[in-house]
């Protein structure tokens, strides 16, 4: 049975729980996993299945999640009081168009996955909804199928509801059901809050379609992890590692080898090319481009960077906003900063920083060193120790090197200041003025020894 193609979709997202087991000042779906809120993860899902429109159904912590998510393309709908999910639904109907299909989804289930909601909507017609359920071996807490003499889907009955032989069903509501709006529109009137819970709940309503003749079609999934909720902060640990693990099986199916996939982390999403390789407890934000060949060593954050084709970065290296160029060489235990751009062939060692910088193909800043506001040409060989001098406590100054040019260890260079290609600056110089082409450059102080000095001692 496929959703006739005069039907649009429109998705409810119920997302206004306050989420008390979290014990946070934060709404519960902005918490985040794999480093964006529950519900963004939700509405991005939604967007996926080309809704007519997605309409989020917000309460506690209303100003927190307009102010994080508002920008968000949906509609916001407010349920002052929060009375049940059946109440929370209702306050988005008005909204929605009569003749299309409503897809009811949860603003703390953030791994749902688009082809199961597509399979689901597709068993909605006029005389058929849809409805999501899982098998559990523990089904504590949950509402339990209750299905007829011809397996037919009957009813839910809420945990607390439950009789001691309900109890006993294993196949579980998830809670994400798909039906025609105006089926579920005449449904949602009928709703009261004789239960346990006082609360008008949107599963009385599968009662109500089997009394009007509906079918209820059960798309059962056997992935639990997706459907699950998330209430406390042991279920959102638990859920991260699930979903990290979705992400790191995805990046090894294209390609990529991981020395423990258990120890990666994908906060945001990652193109690569072929033969990568990571080394443990390597972390990934926002958005990553990684090479052909790439090699990450363990310990490595990668913040929103381009790293081309055969690039080496060693341990303990942390890389944000940048692009590296192919072959070039990152670390251990160096630091690359927003801004910065290294050419083919690039070395930039142990406990060196670069910041907004360009530095030119093949040339080597290969140890403690802090490159700032430079542009480096090619083939320029950077000495331990050196210092780009680019901040004078209210503005920042310019260093320009030249192709070829020598920087002797532990220079100092006070920008703004420009070093001549082909030039040579001495090892201990301070480089206040700009060095002509090809020529040494050094700044030193004359040394001299003090034959009868001696060492201070300590006064009794």
């Amino acid at each position: 049975m496929l959703v006739k193609s005069v039907m649009e979709i429109e998705i409810i997202i119920l997302a206004a729980g306050q989420g008390t087991r979290m014990n946070s000042a934060r709404p519960k779906v902005l918490h985040e996993l794999g480093g964006k809120p529950m519900l963004a993860h939700v509405i991005s899902t939604a967007q996926q299945l080309t809704a007519h429109k997605i309409h989020v159904v917000y309460g506690h912590g209303g100003d927190q999640v307009h102010e994080q998510l508002g920008h968000l393309d949906v509609d916001w709908v407010e349920q002052p009081q929060q009375l049940g999910t059946g109440h929370a639904v209702q306050q988005a109907m008005p909204g929605v168009g009569q003749d299309n299909v409503i897809l009811i989804l949860y603003g703390d289930v953030p791994l749902i996955r688009t082809e199961t909601l597509s399979e689901l909507i597709a068993t909605v017609d006029d005389r058929h909804m849809g409805l999501l359920t899982t098998t559990l071996s523990d089904p504590q807490g949950y509402g339990r199928i209750v299905r007829d003499d011809n397996a037919q889907v009957s009813r839910i009955v809420e945990h607390k509801d439950a009789s001691d032989t309900e109890r006993a069903i294993t196949e579980i509501n998830t809670g994400i059901m798909a039906v025609q709006a105006r089926h579920l529109h005449q449904w949602l009137e009928q709703l009261d809050n004789n239960n346990v819970q006082g609360e008008y709940y949107l599963t009385d309503i599968i009662e109500m379609a089997v009394r009007d003749a509906m079918t209820v079609v059960a798309t059962v999934t056997d992935d639990d992890i997706e459907v699950t909720g998330i209430n406390d902060k042991f279920q959102l640990q638990t859920m991260e590692r699930a979903y990290q693990t979705r992400q790191a099986n995805t990046l090894m199916r294209n390609g990529v080898t991981m020395a423990d996939a258990s120890r990666f982390d994908l906060r945001g999403t990652c193109e690569t090319g072929k033969d990568v390789s990571m080394d443990v407890n390597v972390v990934l934000e926002g958005h990553v481009v990684l090479g052909d060949r790439v090699t990450i060593g363990p310990n490595v954050f990668l913040h929103n960077v381009t790293i081309g084709d055969d690039v080496k970065v060693l341990a303990n290296s942390v890389l944000e906003n940048a692009e590296i160029g192919a072959g070039s060489r990152i670390g251990p235990f160096a630091r690359i900063r927003p801004e910065t751009v290294l050419a083919e062939n690039a070395h930039v060692g142990n406990f060196v920083e670069i910041k907004k910088s360009t530095v030119g193909t093949g040339s080597k800043i290969n140890h403690l060193s802090y490159i700032g506001d430079a542009e480096i040409g090619s083939n320029v060989n950077i000495g331990a120790g050196t210092i780009t001098c680019n901040y004078d406590g209210a503005n920042k100054f310019k260093t320009i090197i030249g192709d070829n040019a020598f920087i002797g260890s532990d220079t100092q260079l006070v920008a703004p200041v420009t070093v001549g290609k082909g030039a040579t600056i001495g090892a201990g110089s301070t480089i206040t003025r700009d060095t002509p082409d090809v020529k040494l450059t050094l700044s030193r102080s004359k040394q001299i020894t003090i034959n009868n000095w001696q060492r201070p001692k300590k006064k009794n």
